[in-house]
């Protein structure tokens, strides 16, 4: 009988024979019929071959055999190169083998032929592209050159600090009367201090020359040596060098004798600095252990509350944020920050009467402080978010006015346009607008490459993609943007070995 049948009738057989088994866990037999299915089969019948190929790898899977199954995929998309079930095998097999550049081109293909619809594809991709994300990250933040931000970006994260000495300008007379030590020398102490010029630096916004001055300082032993060491951290913390920052905040919150508003503040910014590092637990223990020895610091309650809202804890970051507006009645930052507390709660709870007391919240701070820019920014995201975008325009103009300087503002207003007019080019050209105004602002680059992504220009998106790299502010902001940066590229090479190109704008 066999004899009479064609060879593809016979080879059909023997991959019904390897399904039964196949079905009942023999795996072994499985892969033997399969093999003579691949056998007998004529060449030209190439969708059938590419079946027993996929159904051969499906077995040699069971038997976690993940090189075989790579092989056997290969040669079943070779034959057929839109194979999804085939591509998605060999995807996962090439996980398996660590081979992740590889297994995100074939998982990527899945998710454009499947129209982004299949919910194991989209999570293998976006689990491999945070792995690829993580490993260069992490070498590459270890070699990177340390870069000062812009004066803008150094001056905004100042303002976030009111109960800072630090931060707060020489006073006029005091620079004249720190020149009188106790045994009533004058003048020539204010050319030894380090830490005074460093102060006059920062006034003249001449900001490399901080650092070195404050090591003077530190290293002569000088008597603002408390002070040196954490401006010199701040200034570490700014041009992305924990590593240098950590020692110098250590000092100043183990000096039990230095002035509580300095350790405080160092313990505030070695706090954020472990948020950064995605190390919550030390953050918490930092906070909690600012708010006991400097119990009526604004600052340490305004950076709380914004710790909370990162790790979702919204009803403690309004009683921060509460506890920050009794101190300082005039915050209109914390007022802000509080309104969007409760913003997001109500929003993300779907409760529409708290959306429109934190509403009417934020018109309340905005009449009570128009001067406050990020309450017209955050008044923006929460009116966006409600598809209010008329209105989130007309805030984001208010902070321009306000604050012409303010790079990410445009790119705040630039993506607004897409999602309100799904207008491209003007998106485009406010985000240009940013980089015009602050060459660094990495958020800018970042949302460049998206849209370029979007519009399909893969090879512009991954060289914005690479300039937000160079400007990313710590290791964790870098592997995120590594990871657009790979799935940018994955496109290209689909696009290249498939012809097949995702879905544009």
């Amino acid at each position: 009988l066999n004899s009479l049948l064609s060879p593809l009738d016979r080879a059909q057989a023997a991959k019904n024979k390897g399904n039964k088994y196949f079905k009942a866990g023999k795996y072994e037999n499985a892969i033997q019929c399969y093999t003579e299915a691949i056998a007998l089969c004529p060449t030209e019948q190439k969708a059938d071959l590419s079946t027993f190929y996929q159904n051969r790898a499906a077995a040699y899977e069971q038997q976690m055999k993940w090189t075989e199954v790579v092989q056997d995929c290969s040669q079943a998309v070779e034959l057929n190169p839109r194979y999804v079930k085939a591509l998605f095998r060999r995807a996962k097999a090439l996980e398996k083998l660590d081979n992740k550049k590889e297994c995100l081109e074939d998982v990527t293909a899945v998710c454009i032929l499947e129209a982004f619809q299949n919910q194991q594809s989209m999570l293998l991709a976006d689990k491999v592209l945070k792995q690829l994300g993580k490993e260069k990250a992490k070498e590459k933040y270890k070699n990177r050159e340390p870069m000062m931000p812009s004066p803008q970006f150094i001056k905004s994260y100042f303002s976030s600090f009111t109960d800072d000495i630090i931060s707060q300008p020489l006073q006029k007379g005091e620079k004249k009367d720190e020149d009188k030590d106790k045994e009533g020398e004058a003048a020539e102490v204010t050319e030894s201090s380090g830490y005074l010029k460093a102060k006059q630096y920062m006034e003249e916004e001449n900001y490399d020359k901080i650092i070195s001055e404050c090591t003077k300082e530190i290293e002569s032993g000088g008597r603002y040596t408390a002070e040196a060491l954490l401006l010199r951290a701040t200034f570490f913390l700014l041009i992305g060098n924990a590593t240098a920052a950590q020692p110098d905040l250590d000092r100043v919150i183990n000096m039990q004798d230095a002035n509580v508003k300095l350790r405080a503040n160092a313990l505030i910014k070695r706090g954020s600095m472990y948020m950064q590092q995605q190390q919550p637990l030390l953050s918490t223990q930092d906070f909690n252990m600012a708010a006991e020895i400097d119990t009526r610091n604004p600052d340490v309650y305004h950076h709380r509350g914004q710790l909370k809202i990162l790790l979702d804890q919204v009803d403690e970051a309004v009683g921060d944020f509460d506890e920050c507006i009794l101190l300082r009645p005039d915050s209109a930052l914390a007022q802000a920050q509080k309104c969007f507390a409760l913003y997001r709660q109500a929003y993300t709870g779907n409760n529409p009467a708290q959306v429109q007391t934190a509403m009417d919240g934020f018109e309340d701070v905005i009449r009570r402080f128009p001067k406050c820019a990020e309450g017209y920014a955050l008044y923006a995201q929460a009116l966006t978010d409600q598809q209010q975008f008329g209105k989130a325009d007309e805030m984001y103009d208010k902070c321009i006015e306000l604050e012409p300087d303010n790079a990410t503002t445009y790119v705040h207003k630039g993506l607004l346009q897409l999602q309100w007019k799904q207008d491209l080019d003007l998106g485009l050209e406010l985000i240009s607008k940013a980089i015009e105004i602050d060459n660094k602002c990495d958020f800018a680059y970042e949302t460049m490459g998206t849209i370029e992504v979007q519009r399909g220009n893969l090879d512009k998106a991954i060289e914005m993609f690479n300039k937000a790299i160079n400007l990313a502010k710590s290791e964790m902001e870098m592997a995120h943007l590594y990871s657009l940066c790979d799935a940018a590229y994955a496109q290209t090479e689909v696009a290249r070995k498939y012809g097949l190109k995702p879905p544009t704008l």
